[in-house]
């Protein structure tokens, strides 16, 4: 007995339907790209006109002439040294100026994650401690943060804060940092008399097979890096280990030694930290309230204390939700460093800033900045991304 087939058989003009509508929308995307860049150029040639009709030329020649003045903090790329990074002078290009304040940023930016980061976890937490005084005390912090601008709270940080610190002759010391209104110093880590390159080779390599066994998933990798990872530095020290600990030696009017911290860079610094923490701090306290209650009896059940059910069970998973929120608080905590220039602080618009006015380069200077914060937050979306990817459950959408 013949049986026909139950299947559906493909018609060649539904998938040639198929083929043409997805022509279609390709060609829509194409032509919706091609008229946006159609209109951009429009745009930047009806601006070159019109400064043209004002004898003013629209070039990027000024980047390469001396800058003329002088940057309190931050660190330029001196092209003629292809490693070399060094403090900024009056001498140098307006170029090496913009860079000198990119790398303040990026210091903020980067330092402020990942302080934002730990305090806001510890926040989200806290909201729903079962401590009366700890849940309060969280609550209102939060609720105060974020119902204020945070350029008010900058202010407050550096006038009524870092600005009150005591001078230098009475610095307390904590922790081996110095204190004061010059400014701050903490202990740095710098290269050992014992230092050789390949005792910093063993070291880097030692560094980098401990990241790989943080990301990576398989946890027999993990053992096996991590003991790559501690037999390289039980060599480096064997060797001479190349790193050592340089404490601030305090002067009459300034402290030596140790990275040295300006009051306006540790000022901004808390502030958008003080600030980004309370908002990372809500968005972990909704992933953890939107946690199934299952979770939390099914852990009672097993003897897991709270604290073990919040590090074991429940933070893990918080992170694979809240990932994306972070990367957007993140995109927001970045391009919230140029508020820095209410208080002195040489980021990339505060230099800008002052490029311009030297040099009457507003919309070059402008057009830089725009896509330099632009690279910014795209840098932070992949990055969060990458990890977003990295944390989601195989075969879990």
């Amino acid at each position: 007995m013949i049986v026909a087939s139950s299947l559906p058989v493909s018609d060649p003009l539904d998938r040639q339907n198929l083929r043409a509508r997805a022509l279609r929308k390709k060609f829509v995307q194409i032509a919706i790209v091609v008229a946006v860049l159609l209109v951009l150029v429009a745009f930047g040639y009806a601006i070159r006109s019109s400064l043209a009709a004002r004898g003013i030329a629209f070039s990027f020649n000024y980047l390469s002439t001396s800058a003329g003045f002088e940057i309190s903090e931050g660190l330029t790329y001196n092209f003629t040294d292809p490693f070399g990074l060094v403090s900024f002078s009056s001498e140098m290009t307006n170029a090496q100026a913009l860079v000198a304040g990119l790398f303040n940023t990026l210091k903020v930016a980067i330092l402020a994650i990942i302080f934002a980061t730990t305090i806001g976890i510890l926040l989200g937490v806290g909201r729903l401690s079962t401590n009366w005084l700890i849940r309060q005390i969280c609550f209102y912090f939060v609720e105060f943060v974020r119902n204020t601008p945070l350029l008010i709270q900058l202010t407050f940080w550096y006038v009524a804060v870092v600005l009150q610190f005591p001078p230098m002759a009475e610095a307390p010391h904590l922790l081996g940092a110095v204190i004061s209104q010059q400014g701050l110093w903490v202990p740095s880590i710098v290269a050992s008399e014992n230092a050789s390159s390949l005792t910093i080779f063993l070291l880097l390599l030692a560094a980098v097979m401990g990241v790989y066994a943080l990301l990576d998933r398989k946890r027999n990798h993990r053992i096996g890096c991590l003991t790559i990872a501690a037999l390289l530095i039980v060599g480096t020290l064997y060797l001479g280990f190349p790193l050592s600990l340089e404490l601030p030696e305090v002067g009459r009017f300034r402290a030596t030694g140790g990275v040295a911290l300006t009051p306006e860079f540790a000022a901004i610094l808390i502030a958008i930290t003080i600030n980004s923490s309370a908002y990372l701090g809500e968005v972990v306290r909704g992933a953890i309230e939107n946690l199934s209650k299952g979770q939390w009896e099914a852990a009672g059940s097993l003897g897991f204390s709270r604290h073990d059910t919040i590090r074991d069970i429940v933070l893990p998973q918080v992170f694979r939700v809240v990932l994306p929120s972070f990367g957007n608080q993140y995109i927001g905590l970045a391009k919230n460093t140029s508020l820095g220039i209410a208080i002195g602080f040489p980021d990339l618009f505060n230099i800008y800033g002052t490029v311009a006015n030297q040099t009457g380069r507003s919309l070059e200077g402008v057009i830089i900045v725009m896509l330099v914060y632009l690279l910014m937050s795209l840098s932070i979306s992949v990055v969060v991304n990458v990890l977003n990817n990295r944390l989601e459950i195989p075969g879990v959408r």
